[in-house]
């Protein structure tokens, strides 16, 4: 078996210590979870350098929520501890393959910048624009 549990206390150590990590958010009682499972565990067999980690959303619902996960399976991908994909729905092994070839492809110094310009655009537009500039400090 290639792929982990994860819980929310691993989560931190997993992302440090892996360049990739493919993480399947499910649920006992979701028929296309139980679908994919499978095929997820296809592929990390694989796939021995990437960390294939599955969560189950039931057990480890403080995991689920910082996720965000509303919808099951969601497939998350992190490289480099960047968030890349995620995504909910069941998908095809071939599907899969290709996103793994997707994230090993990418420039992850163009990414960290394309995040850092992002951020600065953000920045720029929280600011507050119609405060007072006058700070004559006149007697």
């Amino acid at each position: 078996m290639a792929t982990v549990n994860l819980r929310l206390n691993d989560l931190e150590q997993i992302l440090e210590n892996h360049n990739i990590v493919m993480m399947d958010f499910w649920a006992e009682w979701c028929a296309p979870c139980k679908m994919f499972g499978p095929i997820f565990e296809k592929v990390s067999e694989k796939h021995p350098d990437i960390k294939f980690a599955k969560i189950n959303t039931e057990e480890e619902q403080d995991l689920a929520a910082a996720f965000g996960i509303n919808s099951i399976p969601t497939l998350a991908i992190f490289r480099d501890k960047i968030l890349l994909f995620k995504q909910p729905g069941l998908l095809q092994e071939k599907i899969l393959e290709d996103l793994i070839s997707q994230v090993r492809k990418l420039d992850m110094d163009d990414v960290r910048k394309k995040i850092a310009e992002h951020e600065a655009k953000e920045h720029h537009h929280d600011h507050d624009h119609d405060h007072d500039h006058d700070h004559s400090h006149a007697n």
